[in-house]
């Protein structure tokens, strides 16, 4: 029987015990790295979540449901008056039903870098990235409200607002 073969009933038991350390150390080695990689991922996404949403979601949720809320108020208003013109109830209407249309996604600042690396590390021909894309394709993109529509529309109400005498916007 030869000392050196793999297939030898008795190994080296010196060898065993070596090999089982170094598969141990290279596990533990690994794992802690992935788990160093996975916490500092989550806190540069946690610090950019918490400043996008002071920074960007806040104020503009705020400002649209404010927009909202006045629309309706004024609306009730009109409603509950016996002499409401029909002019302001059509305007109210069209206000409210713009201002509805209104998605946060439509007035939010478009994150570039995110597009970037969406584009870069996502399947090509994933339908979403295609939709989002400024490809150039054929396909004209659905038109979508947008910041300026925003403002226009607040404009609107600030205006009928005064016309009823209810100096709700500034």
């Amino acid at each position: 029987m030869d000392p050196d073969s793999p297939w030898e009933e008795n190994p080296d038991m010196n060898h065993v015990p070596e090999a089982e350390w170094t598969k141990i150390t290279s596990e533990f080695t690994n794992a802690g790295y992935r788990e160093g990689i996975i916490a500092g991922k989550e806190a540069f996404l946690q610090a950019g979540f918490d400043a996008g949403f002071a920074d960007v979601g806040v104020p503009l949720g705020r400002e649209l449901g404010n927009l909202r809320g006045v629309a309706a108020a004024i609306r009730a208003q009109i409603l509950s008056t016996q002499s409401a013109e029909s002019v302001d109830l059509e305007e109210i209407r069209s206000i409210s039903s713009g201002l509805s249309s209104i998605r946060f996604a439509d007035i939010a600042p478009r994150d570039l870098e995110a597009e970037q690396h969406a584009k870069e590390h996502l399947d090509v021909d994933d339908p979403a990235i295609i939709e989002n894309s400024d490809s150039g394709s054929e396909k004209a993109p659905q038109e979508r409200p947008t910041m300026e529509d925003m403002a226009k529309l607040k404009e609107r109400l600030a205006s009928l607002s005064t016309k009823l005498g209810l100096p709700v916007l500034a």
